[in-house]
């Protein structure tokens, strides 16, 4: 059996060290690797280009090395093919962390104080403790559960927003079309962890924010493709956003010259809330193959109708 890896370099070497100890059975090749294509069993990628993975006749499964599938053509993928995210609890770790500063930061106005060391000043700004500052959640599947339960243990007042109804201990639940905007409301920090659709795409705009009380905070740490950025700069300008959190981008690496490099109102940081690296998440792609090798359920599995 061989796996083909294109994704992120050093973490290509240290998963082909892994599964060499682990699973000597298994080749493990990192693109641009010299390999018969026809001979590539499984696909382990972040964005390839839309003809790389039609190249490969014989593929049993394509995995993601995300937690997310967004970054794939699901057309190049055919339907008799597996298409899998990533599930490894260092990737839950990893979110619930950086969400957790992020939010702080904005809660403690951290942007605001970062912008006055650079200028000299020395001002103090009034603070709204945890147990008064609310904080919703747009995406209620483990990832923003788990974000939530770390968040309770801080203080906040917390409200979530899902595609369909949830119910969870302590967290004002809201779905749907009808229940975005009574959810917004309530939004003193908005975090946004939907996985992206088309029914999700450009969804952090002008409408959400207008629909936000004046003076709140964003955290994307969804996909790029989540926040219309025009508009986020329009609602920064204007004071009523006061500050955004920033991981993921339309473009990344963002472009040189691109207005959040240097907004007063923006911490940005390079798609690193979350990384499946290191031995957890080769043991988690190599778990998973071998379960596919067994005929077992494999974990993570997308549905293509939902894009998720």
């Amino acid at each position: 059996m061989t796996i083909l890896y294109r994704a992120e370099t050093q973490r290509g070497r240290e998963w082909q060290e892994l599964f060499a100890r682990n699973a000597p059975d298994l080749d493990f090749r990192i693109w641009p690797d010299d390999i018969d294509p026809a001979r590539v069993d499984y696909l382990v990628v972040w964005s390839p280009p839309d003809d790389f993975i039609p190249q490969f006749p014989n593929l049993k499964a394509v995995f993601s090395v995300g937690a997310g599938v967004d970054h794939i053509d699901l057309d190049a993928v055919p339907e008799t093919v597996p298409l899998v995210r990533m599930i490894e609890p260092g990737l839950v770790t990893g979110m619930v962390e950086f969400t957790a500063m992020s939010v702080l930061a904005l809660q403690r106005d951290l942007i605001a104080y970062i912008a006055q060391q650079r200028a000299g000043e020395w001002r103090q700004h009034r603070l709204v403790p945890a147990r008064a500052c609310r904080v919703g959640v747009m995406g209620l599947g483990m990832l923003g559960q788990a974000v939530l339960g770390h968040l309770a243990t801080l203080g906040f007042q917390l409200s979530g927003w899902s595609r369909t109804q949830k119910t969870l201990e302590g967290v004002d639940c809201h779905a749907g079309a009808d229940g975005l905007k009574p959810f917004l409301s309530g939004c003193d920090i908005l975090v946004c962890l939907l996985p992206l659709t088309a029914e999700t795409r450009g969804i952090l705009n002008a409408d959400t924010f207008a629909a936000l009380p004046e003076g709140a905070g964003i955290v994307n740490v969804g996909r790029g493709g989540h926040l219309v950025e025009d508009d986020l700069i329009a609602a920064l300008d204007s004071g009523h956003i006061k500050g955004a959190v920033l991981d993921v981008f339309s473009e990344e690496p963002l472009p040189a010259g691109h207005p959040f490099w240097h907004h007063p109102g923006v911490l940005l940081t390079p798609h690193i809330a979350s990384v499946a690296g290191g031995d957890a998440g080769g043991l988690a792609l190599l778990d998973n193959i071998r379960r596919h090798q067994r005929g077992e359920p494999l974990e993570g599995l997308i549905d293509r109708a939902r894009g998720y």
